[in-house]
């Protein structure tokens, strides 16, 4: 992943020197449960626990002979434990170590997610709470709509984001599961108390039945579960940018002493952090579709998902926490125009509050086709005359409805008098920051 879009807490999951640190783990623990079994001395084993982890370069230097990282890093530790070393690896195949190791990481790397998906979630509750009732223009088709407060906006991104949360939970639980049954998973040369004991002290479930892999559906899942929280993400950016843009106005992203906006246009203040979000949502994308094409693998394995897995499962982590983490922080500065959403609000003549017409008018006896007709041709001429809807259906002969008929059609409050369910449920909401 490339360093702009890297957050130092995710990077140091995914880096090389925290990798080779849960190899030796995976290894010394499975020589500790070979002793265990009267196997390995116990000697052997307590020297492989203390043997130092091998640097990245130690093993790049080591692979430059065996053209195998894994080789290289099993010789690289057994010759660091001296006398015993030859019962690292005993009995294991490289994806052995690999798989179950990857395991630990996107556990980890999941905790770190769910964790930023608890933070934004409450950053967006609380926004929403706050902003219960600044009411606005909802838009539908890109069209005004009815009115709608910018809580409720929020609330269904709070919601979103909890489901969001759900699901990387359930991929969690998918994902955490080692496999220590050797070559094509038979246990042939590792009986599976070896597998328990290793997957048990490692915090991981047993995969039930393994090839030489883990099966690549559960990595799919994971991928899967990212993408569409990216999806999530750049649904809510894609509202900022329309919301910001200059016609409507009515959000901004939060902008700093000596930000430029553009290089040529001094007046610039562009939406840049939402944008970013909505490109970054591609890739997750991209990744998860590289996470379906490697499920299908030949036979009990080949080595065509390896390579692809390398780039997809650390930068899709890295990406979608770098998103999390910035999005929080854009709407923890983001500036509400609440002056703004109510001038546009007024700016659409009350066409906004037409359905409430209807409806009172059905309320009066007359048919739902005739009550339609009637205020979509008001509404039709209040547009073209540039004239308040109100002032055109009390011109109307055909309407004949009282004014306080009348006031409590076009009253705002009437459209969000029954939203209060929806902020008792995202009250009721919790969402755990840590697995």
């Amino acid at each position: 992943m490339v360093p702009r879009y890297s957050l130092p807490e995710m990077a140091a999951i995914w880096s090389e020197s925290h990798k080779l640190t849960t190899w030796k783990q995976v290894e010394a623990l499975a020589v500790e449960a070979w002793a265990q079994i009267g196997i390995v001395p116990v000697a052997a084993a307590e020297m492989v626990h203390k043997a130092p982890v091998p640097t990245p370069e130690q093993v790049a230097e080591r692979e430059k002979v065996t053209d195998h990282d894994m080789a290289a890093f099993v010789d690289v530790l057994a010759s660091a434990v001296g006398s015993g070393g030859e019962w690292v690896h005993y009995g294991l195949t490289s994806s052995d170590v690999l798989d179950t190791a990857g395991a630990v990481i996107l556990a980890e790397s999941t905790d770190l997610l769910l964790r930023a998906t608890a933070e934004l979630f409450e950053t967006v509750r609380q926004l929403s709470l706050s902003h219960r009732q600044t009411y606005m223009v909802g838009r539908t088709h890109g069209m005004w709509a009815e009115p709608t407060s910018f809580g409720l906006k929020l609330a269904s991104w709070a919601f979103e984001l909890a489901r969001g949360s759900d699901r990387l939970s359930e991929a969690r639980r998918q994902i955490a599961v080692g496999k220590i049954s050797g070559a094509v998973g038979t246990y042939a040369h590792t009986p599976p108390q070896i597998e328990a004991f290793v997957c048990e002290r490692l915090g991981l479930a047993t995969e039930s039945a393994s090839t030489q892999v883990i099966p690549r559906d559960r990595h799919a899942q994971y991928l899967s579960a990212i993408a569409l929280l990216g999806a999530s993400l750049e649904r809510f950016a894609t509202e900022i940018r329309h919301l910001q843009r200059s016609e409507i106005a009515e959000v901004q992203e939060p902008f700093r002493s000596g930000q430029k906006g553009s290089s040529a246009m001094p007046h610039k203040r562009n939406p840049i952090a939402s944008e970013r979000i909505t490109g970054m949502a591609r890739l997750l994308r991209g990744y998860a579709q590289v996470g379906f094409e490697n499920v299908a693998l030949w036979h009990e394995r080949d080595i065509s998902h390896s390579a692809a897995e390398r780039v997809v499962l650390p930068d899709a982590s890295m990406i979608l926490y770098y998103m999390l983490v910035r999005f929080r922080a854009l709407l923890e500065g983001l500036l509400v125009d609440v002056r703004r959403m109510q001038d546009n609000l007024d700016a659409t003549l009350g066409l906004v509050f037409s359905q409430a017409v209807l409806l009172a008018l059905v309320d009066r006896g007359l048919s739902r086709e005739d009550a339609y007709r009637i205020v979509q041709e008001d509404s039709q001429a209040a547009s073209e005359q540039r004239l308040a809807l109100r002032e055109v259906l009390e011109a109307d002969d055909r309407v004949m409805l009282k004014a306080a008929v009348l006031d409590d059609c076009f009253s705002t409050d009437r459209f969000l008098a029954r939203s209060a369910a929806v902020f008792e449920r995202l009250s009721a909401v919790a969402l755990d920051r840590v697995h």
